[in-house]
């Protein structure tokens, strides 16, 4: 698809208009562009004489011609906006007139016999014809019904061809644009296809339910007791019956095909009702209902979860106060991640309360579905999971599409290197261009079949039914990610597969996979995993994330009159590093009421403010707080003192450079700054406000919007759109407790 930049001026670029059909589609295209200013004369053509005159009357069109040919003298574009059936008939007459150089377009849903009815017509595709399809529409129909702001926020297609003239593709795409369309091209046949499913598919049901019922001899109590659920999906049969007629008969083939493959389906679907198989039916209609949700929410333009904030979002985070309460930060992302995935594997049904509802764990959680789980919710942080076995995952119906989560990538790609099924895992743009090599180098030694785009870049292609076989791996670099991802290729590979670190990472998969029943051992600073055995379904509590809640510790650390409470944190020895570096500054941070939630050790934290002073960072407690420096960097800069970080390369190679744009940011801020190969020096003074660019990283955003606790001025953070997916209620939570940061253009 490719789009091109909307026109911005009202300034007259066409000279002539001419709009072919006055009903509604037609009307409101004419009545837009001729309201906006962008065409000198608007004409408009239709053989009902009636129709003529209001579009006269209503400002729909300058004036009304009968005669097309009279029409066409001088147009620079014609719209045909007539019954999908009557195009042949017409272009054929336009096929006769001499139209100069002008641009034909139309909004057929039919794209592929528009093209053939115009190569019959002219002998071959004229280059300055671009078909276009509006998905727009109302209940109203005709002339009378024209609404200039009809396709403001829809849909249009524009179907070029190879030799379709680009200046001609140009100006239509800019008319579309200038009347709010949110334009996009696509291939005929593929158009065909989607809008078969999509629309032409659902009108067929309405049509063909409301039929059958009405042709019973119940019929009157039938619609009598309809409930609203009936009437919304049965709107619909109250369309043109004509113009359904032509549509279907236009798209017939791509109908079929759509239809057949529903007929499959339906009757798998009579067939689980026939066996009383109540997890089939459980499965249809939960991945059902999700699907709604989710894809409502591409349609109103969110992503995961709501809600999606505008991709340029800064946030305004204003100097002093206190931070002060108790609160809850969200679940963990890493055990709500493997949480799902375990849970999915395991044979039986798995219970997670707590589970992090944020983009990433939900691309999981759809990934899964994609494979045939039946998972139900999440529903305030639970979810219940009807798991497959080992070997029970069925192929994806398309590429997984993972959004923005690396982790979700990284693990799957050792669960899925073992199945016997392809897979291609997929994610946006920020996610398509960070290399996998760390992961993919090991799994390949392992036998697995990865294909991926330039530079171990997604999407990422795994062949199934290759056998692995276990190794022992020396990891160059710490990674829970890659060690998780190899011992869930373990799960499949034929003999021990040993992970050797060189320095202590989250223990995660290890503990939960000893949750599910599955023996690991663990020695020597090594991991290992064998084949074989079943996990067995369990019940997992999520603690609350200490990486979230890393960046309120430091806040009440640094800001003076500060005591809060974490609730239900998760304080596992190889996530501990943030309590541990910011205890060796000086922090007054106490655990309270330990305990344990599933196999993870559990605490309240209590943090009051301290004074915090300068240290050379041990390199042993790296590892264990590598998502949580950009907050160790804030409170670096606020104590006394120099801070050296060394040891850290994985913090230049991670998501974004955290080190120098954490050092650019602090440099804005007054704060001096030494980037080195493996670290950074700071050294704590005082700062001030500034514009700070998180480069799309929502953990840099997060750490400045901390720091304005001790800022001279406001802070504004460019790049902070990512904060809304990772850890939704970040900004909630800060007012919650004294921070004051807000969205730019909010109080």
């Amino acid at each position: 698809m490719v789009d091109v930049m909307p026109l911005q001026t009202a300034t007259p670029v066409i000279g002539r208009l001419v709009v072919v059909g006055l009903g509604l589609i037609g009307g409101s295209f004419a009545k837009g562009l001729k309201e906006n200013g962008l065409c000198r004369e608007v004409v408009g053509v239709d053989l009902d004489p009636q129709s003529r005159k209001l579009a006269v009357e209503l400002g729909v069109v300058d004036r009304c011609e009968d005669n097309l040919a009279a029409a066409c003298v001088g147009a620079d574009v014609i719209q045909l906006a007539v019954p999908i059936l009557a195009m042949e008939k017409l272009l054929g007459v336009l096929a006769g007139l001499e139209l100069g150089d002008a641009v034909l377009t139309d909004v057929g849903s039919a794209k592929g016999n528009v093209v053939r009815a115009a190569r019959e017509a002219f002998g071959v595709m004229p280059a300055r014809f671009v078909p276009g399809h509006p998905i727009a529409g109302s209940e109203q129909s005709g002339v009378e019904a024209s609404n200039a702001q009809l396709f403001k926020r829809h849909k249009v297609i524009l179907t070029p061809l190879a030799d379709t003239d680009p200046l001609a593709l140009s100006l239509v795409h800019r008319m579309w644009s200038a009347l709010g369309a949110d334009v996009e091209h696509m291939q005929v046949e593929r158009h065909d296809e989607v809008l078969a499913a999509t629309s032409h598919l659902p009108h067929l049901l309405a049509f063909g339910l409301v039929d059958s019922l009405a042709k019973r001899n119940e019929n009157l109590d039938i619609f009598r007791y309809a409930a609203g659920g009936f009437r919304d999906f049965t709107r619909i049969a109250g369309s043109d019956p004509v113009m359904w007629h032509d549509i279907f008969l236009a798209n017939r083939e791509a109908v079929l095909r759509t239809l057949d493959t529903f007929r499959s389906d339906l009757d798998a679907l009579r067939d689980a009702v026939d066996a009383g198989d109540g997890h089939q039916l459980l499965g249809v209609f939960t991945r059902a209902r999700v699907a709604r949700e989710h894809f409502g929410k591409i349609l109103e333009r969110r992503a995961y979860v709501e809600p999606a904030a505008p991709a340029d979002l800064t946030f305004v985070a204003r100097p002093g106060g206190a931070v002060c309460g108790r609160v809850r930060v969200p679940g963990d992302k890493s055990i709500s991640h493997r949480a799902i995935m375990l849970g999915s594997l395991a044979t039986g049904t798995t219970v997670v309360e707590g589970v992090l509802e944020n983009e990433d764990a939900l691309a999981t959680v759809q990934a899964f579905r994609d494979m045939g789980v039946v998972i139900e919710g999440p529903q305030q942080g639970r979810l219940t999971i009807h798991g497959v076995g080992l070997d029970g995952l069925q192929p994806a119906p398309g590429p997984i599409y993972l959004g923005n989560s690396g982790t979700s990538m990284r693990l799957l790609c050792g669960l899925l290197a073992g199945q016997r099924f392809d897979s291609q895992l997929t994610g946006d743009a920020s996610l398509s261009r960070r290399s996998m090599e760390r992961v993919i180098e090991p799994l390949r030694r392992m036998g697995a079949v990865i294909e991926t785009a330039e530079n171990s870049r997604p999407p990422l292609t795994l062949r199934g039914g290759h056998s692995l076989t276990a190794i022992r791996y020396d990891m160059p670099l710490p990674s829970a990610q890659v060690k998780s991802a190899l011992l869930l290729a373990g799960l499949y590979a034929q003999g021990t597969t040993v992970v050797q670190e060189p320095a202590p990472t989250r223990d995660h998969t290890e503990r939960m996979l000893q949750g599910f029943g599955r023996l690991i051992s663990a020695e020597d600073d090594s991991v290992s995993v064998r084949p074989g055995r079943a996990l067995t379904p369990s019940r997992i509590d999520v603690p609350a994330d200490l990486s979230s809640a890393a960046f309120f510790l430091v806040a009440a650390s640094i800001a003076p009159g500060s005591e809060l409470l974490l609730e239900g944190v998760g304080v596992n020895p190889t996530r501990t590093g943030v309590i541990e570096v910011l205890r060796l500054m000086g922090a007054d941070i106490t655990l309270q009421n330990p305990r344990e939630a599933g196999a993870e050790p559990v605490a309240d934290l209590h943090v009051r403010h301290a004074p915090l002073k300068g240290i050379t960072i041990p390199q042993g407690l790296v590892p264990l707080a590598t998502d949580d420096f950009p907050a160790i960097f804030i409170a670096a800069a606020c104590a006394e003192g120099r801070t050296v970080l060394r040891g850290a390369q994985a913090l230049r190679a991670s998501e974004s450079d955290r080190i120098r744009i954490m050092a650019d940011g602090l440099a804005t801020l007054g704060i001096a700054v030494e980037v080195t190969a493996d670290g950074i020096i700071i050294d704590g003074g005082a700062m001030g406000g500034g514009e700070i660019n998180a480069e799309a990283d929502p953990r840099i955003a997060m750490a400045f919007s901390i720091a304005s606790l001790r800022a001279a001025s406001p802070i504004h953070i460019q790049g902070c759109a990512a904060v809304a997916t990772s850890f939704p209620s970040f900004l909630t939570l800060c007012a919650q407790v004294g921070i004051r940061v807000t969205q730019e253009g909010q109080s």
